[in-house]
């Protein structure tokens, strides 16, 4: 039997975290980043980002999510016989800040406009663990804690030839607001669009879980 489930990140997940954005990145972004790029990544700068995230948070409205598929041996009953955890994705999120802004948005007014705005910064689940709801699970788990936290709207930015995360956030009833931006890259522009969602109990477009 497998057993898909969400908890908040641990130290001990750090290098984990760090293999799978490596590995997400280099699979799913490798038609719209450049290669060397994506070669050139610095796993150890990448571990050490993860493990200030999770052992030193700005603040307590930045979270680490981590998804895990727990599967039971075979012969098992009932779950009863050994198991093994596996981590396949994680979610970041925090209070939105000025990187949450496209260019043309004026920064003086970033805490009146986004006060209750929480940010997605990432939300990678592993591919060869891909289509077993992790992703959704992941993003329901962080709505109940934006809500218990008391954000009102969440954002994120997406590569906008990333048919795949697209395509995820509008079947969880997420749309674009508007907003662009484009990436320099080593000389190269890639752009990106801005998806919001309400959280509030009413809105007529609330975030679903898929």
């Amino acid at each position: 039997m497998t057993l898909g489930f969400v908890r908040p990140a641990r130290l001990d997940d750090v290098v984990e975290i760090a293999r799978i954005q490596l590995t997400t990145w280099r699979v799913a972004y490798r038609r719209l980043l450049p290669k060397h790029i994506l070669d050139q990544l610095d796993e150890e700068w990448i571990t050490r980002r993860w493990r200030e995230a999770i052992t030193e948070p700005p603040s307590p409205a930045h979270r680490v999510l981590v998804a895990i598929e727990q599967i039971d041996a075979p012969g098992s009953e009932s779950g009863a016989g050994p198991e093994s955890s596996y981590v396949v994705g994680f979610a970041a999120s925090g209070p939105a800040d000025d990187t949450a802004l496209a260019p043309d948005e004026d920064h003086n007014t970033l805490d009146k406009a986004f006060e209750s705005t929480v940010a997605i910064t990432d939300l990678l689940v592993e591919p060869r663990w891909g289509r077993r709801g992790h992703g959704s699970r992941l993003l329901a788990a962080s709505v109940d804690l934006w809500r218990t936290d008391g954000f009102t709207t969440a954002l994120a930015w997406t590569f906008a030839d990333d048919r795949v995360t697209r395509q995820f956030l509008q079947s969880a009833g997420w749309a674009p607001d508007g907003a662009r931006r484009s990436l320099d890259v080593d000389d190269m522009l890639v752009p990106q669009i801005r998806w919001h969602t309400s959280l509030e109990a009413d809105s007529e477009d609330p975030v679903i879980a898929t």
